[in-house]
Order: C-alpha cells, then structure tokens, then sequence
C-alpha cells in the first residue's frame, strides 16, 4: 500500500504560472521601498535610516488549531504563532522589536480569546519582544474551523550585523538546536496519519508505546522559541547563515544557493516522529521533507567555531552535518542515504 506524502493528504502548491506572477507583482511593489531593499535567502530587509534595516514576518499555525479543538485545550496555540515569526525574524541577525497578533473566530467568546491571549503573551515573554497590537474578529460565516490565529513582528538589524548566508564554504559546520517536537509544520500529514478523525489511526487520547501522554497532547506540544539561545550564540562566534526548520524541512536548506550542498548525518527524533511514520506507512525521503526530526533551528559556522557554538548553546544543541559543494541536500539516516533536494 502506498504510504502517505503531502500531496495525498490534500497539500498541493499554486503550480509554476501563479507562483511565477505572485513573484513578478511581489518584485514590482519593491519600486516604492525609500531605498534598496536587501534579498537575502530567507529574509527581505528593508532600510529605515542610516545603516539601520528591518524586516517583518507573517504567518501563523495552519491545520494545528484543529488539534486544539480536538483537545479542547487552546491556551499554547499563541505560542506557536509567536514561534513562526520569531524565529523566522531572527534568521537574518534581526533583533525583534515589535509583534502583533490577529484572531479570527467563528465565536471570538471571551473564555477562548482569554486562552489564545496566554499562549501569545507567553510567547511575547520567550521572544522578549513587546505584543503592541491585536484584532479579534467574529466571521462565523467563513470558518469551517472554528479559528485562526496569525502574527507579524518586526526586527532590526544594523548593516554589520546583517546574516546575508554568502560566507558559507564547503567545509563549514551545521548546528542543531533541539525541537520540542512536532512543531507547527506538516500537521495536515500527521494529523491524517494519527487520528481517526481524519482517517488515522489512533483517537485523540490514546498513548501510543514510547510516549507519557497523550497523543493529541504530544502534538499540541509548543514550538520552541530560540530568540534567546540564538542572541547568545551570537555574542560568541560568527553565525554564517541560520534556518528555521519548519514548511520544506531540510530542503530549505538548498535556499542558501548554488554550488553548496548539505550533508545530515546526526539525527535524534522524538517518538512522535516513529508514530507519524509507522502509522501512515511515510517514507523516510517524505518524513525529512515535511518535518523537522528532532532539530528545529539550525546554524551554519566555520569548523573552527563549532566548540564555541556548541558551548554557547548548551546541551539542546548538536553538530547535525556539513557544508559540501555538491549541490544536493543528503540526509544519512539508519544507514540509508536519502536525496531531499
């Protein structure tokens, strides 16, 4: 039987002509930018005076306020919008200055904006940036589920202190920061891989073998915030480029250009990962191009700089793989090599 991927759990892109005018419209708003805007692998920064830029993220956390509803339990869903934003923010060296968050519902009732509002401020506290704005909307005639939260942040990042990802050399060392599981990407897949809702396998609040509770719990877990832990790295070694392991996985890393390539070869995945793959019959190729595998956030540094890296960034963090020129994203994993991108 044929295991399920992306694409058979209802995923699919816009298809190579939308995306290639979004793109052309996209480039054509640049023009009113009050100066050159700065393109980097993952971050566009615009200028706001002297050698000063900033940047600004959006998203938010998809299908994952369907496992909220599922648990009833929706007090960490903000955390996770507040995780995406953040860590997208600081990949280009952006210190985070402002966040802002919006809350759509079909019943905005005072008890379930209360519980969302706790996850964003305790995400707001873990990303030690300001929450300067939010709008709660009621659209009952919109939602099949029964909300969406998103957020916006703001950074700022000196010219200096840019993280542009074009020093990166073969040679260079990957870094992995510890994910707290699943995180908020490629919840569509698990959730028709797990649960019998959505034609899985098992109910919400079964414990499968290997995990202390329950599923639906292992998934709702909060995505891990690294604003802090990668503030510190900074302080001690050069950072050459940073990725946010979420939507593509690690084929994001094939971002960072040609002629690099990436070789994996150190992974630790939690038991939620196993659980997703035995129960929807996903291959291995699938698994690392839809989920982070135990690793979140990623730094690329010189080899010289691994031990400082790694001492910065204490025991949540392990050299994952390294910098080659073959132009091919590889992932070494129970003795098979896997060819992501």
């Amino acid at each position: 039987m044929k295991g399920l991927d992306y694409e058979s759990a209802g995923i699919r892109g816009l298809g190579k002509d939308k995306s290639r005018k979004n793109f052309e419209l996209l480039e054509a708003s640049h023009k009113f930018a009050k100066g050159p805007l700065l393109q980097l692998p993952f971050n566009t920064l615009y200028p706001v005076g002297g050698s000063l830029y900033h940047t600004k993220c959006s998203d938010g956390v998809g299908t994952k306020v369907l496992l909220a509803e599922l648990a009833g339990k929706h007090d960490t869903i903000g955390i996770d919008a507040v995780a995406m934003v953040a860590n997208d923010c600081i990949r280009c060296g952006a210190t985070p200055l402002a966040l802002t968050n919006t809350i759509d519902a079909t019943d905005p009732s005072e008890s379930l904006v209360s519980e969302l509002m706790t996850g964003l401020l305790e995400g707001a506290m873990q990303a030690q940036v300001p929450m300067v704005a939010g709008e709660t909307a009621s659209l009952p005639d919109i939602f099949k589920a029964g909300y969406i939260v998103n957020c916006d942040i703001v950074g700022e990042v000196a010219a200096n202190d840019v993280i542009d990802g074009k020093s990166v050399a073969k040679g260079d060392c990957i870094i992995g920061l510890r994910s707290s599981g699943l995180h908020s990407n490629g919840i569509t897949l698990a959730r028709k891989a797990l649960f019998k809702k959505w034609g899985g396998k098992y109910d919400a609040m079964t414990k499968p073998p290997g995990m202390e509770r329950e599923l639906v719990l292992e998934c709702l877990e909060p995505t891990k915030i690294y604003v802090k832990e990668f503030a510190a790295l900074r302080k001690k070694v050069r950072v050459k480029a940073a990725v946010h392991i979420t939507g593509d996985a690690y084929a994001k890393f094939s971002h960072l250009g040609a002629p690099l390539g990436f070789e994996f070869d150190h992974f630790e995945p939690q038991e939620i990962f196993f659980t997703i793959q035995k129960a929807g019959n996903v291959s291995s190729q699938e698994m690392f191009k839809r989920f982070n595998m135990g690793w979140g956030f990623a730094v690329i540094v010189a080899e010289a700089d691994v031990g400082g890296a790694l001492k910065a960034l204490g025991k949540d963090a392990a050299q994952i793989g390294r910098v080659t020129d073959s132009r091919k994203v590889i992932i070494n994993y129970k003795k098979k090599e896997l060819r992501i991108r």
